[in-house]
């Protein structure tokens, strides 16, 4: 039993989905969710990540296995791929409840990103409009977060733009090191299509665009902080991709460009807190 436990959370993508939720709670407590509200937006995005996660392990299984990445549970043989995709069908099925305990509207709104990330899993992955379920995925999340503080205005369409700006350029900096597996196995999205210069390019633009947007945005002048943010989100990106092509030389997993990419999205969430201009 302990290697299946162990299988699931290796499966889950354990990374991003503890990074995605920790943002996510951090901006709902932000903006004013009581401890109920926030661990109630935590649930519901803890759900979506392991469902996304796990199917996209069940879905990759096999090209996981051909191209011999012994860090998938799946595909070195640890769990089973029924058990994870039974696990993510759970996860998606679990994934509005929480949400529902702060209001309909929100459940919706966490829904739609449930699907619109999946549907990046199967069948947009290996089309040119792979960068969309990034972009509605991450629009839609802070969406949620605001819609599901009770009596909140509608989100603005600074913090919504900010969000796609930023799941957009994960999308292109997270494919970045699995370029040449993903071609060899036949997965041709939009990053595959630009190749690697032309991603990096997509991903530095558009995590700059998601900080500056957060920055310029909101009414009023911006602070120094977040203009200090701007220049870090130009620096930061580059350095991830530096320290991911260093790691591929010396045969380990190239993870400083995801990593990159959740520090520009925790400055701006922070920036977000501090500034207190969300609604």
């Amino acid at each position: 039993m302990s290697h299946v436990v162990l299988g699931l959370v290796r499966a889950s993508h354990p990374e991003p989905a503890v990074a995605v939720t920790t943002v996510s709670a951090l901006l709902a407590w932000g903006i004013g969710h009581p401890p109920a509200g926030i661990v109630a937006v935590g649930l519901t995005v803890l759900a979506s990540q392991l469902a996304i996660g796990w199917v996209n392990d069940c879905l990759d299984a096999d090209r996981d296995a051909e191209v011999g990445r012994r860090d998938k549970p799946v595909a070195s043989g640890m769990i089973s791929r029924r058990a994870v995709g039974l696990a993510g069908a759970v996860a998606a099925v679990l994934t509005p409840l929480p949400a529902l305990t702060l209001n309909p509207t929100a459940a919706v709104w966490a829904t739609v990103a449930l699907v619109s990330a999946l549907l990046y899993n199967w069948p947009l992955k290996s089309t040119p409009a792979s960068v969309l379920p990034y972009a509605v995925s991450f629009g839609t999340l802070p969406a949620f977060v605001v819609l599901a503080l009770p009596g909140a205005p509608a989100p603005p369409a600074w913090l919504v733009a900010a969000g796609a700006l930023l799941g957009a350029g994960a999308h292109f900096a997270n494919v970045l090191p699995d370029l040449a597996d993903d071609e060899r196995t036949g997965v041709r999205g939009l990053p595959h299509r630009l190749g690697p210069t032309g991603s990096r390019v997509a991903a530095a633009g558009l995590l700059l665009a998601a900080t500056a947007t957060l920055v310029l945005g909101p009414p009023g002048p911006p602070s120094w902080a977040g203009l200090t943010a701007i220049a870090v989100a130009a620096v930061v990106p580059p350095a991830g991709w530096y320290a991911s092509r260093a790691a591929a030389a010396r045969g380990d997993r190239p993870v400083a460009v995801f990593r990159a990419v959740m520090l520009v999205a925790l400055i701006d969430v922070v920036l977000l807190v501090a500034s207190g201009r969300v609604v």
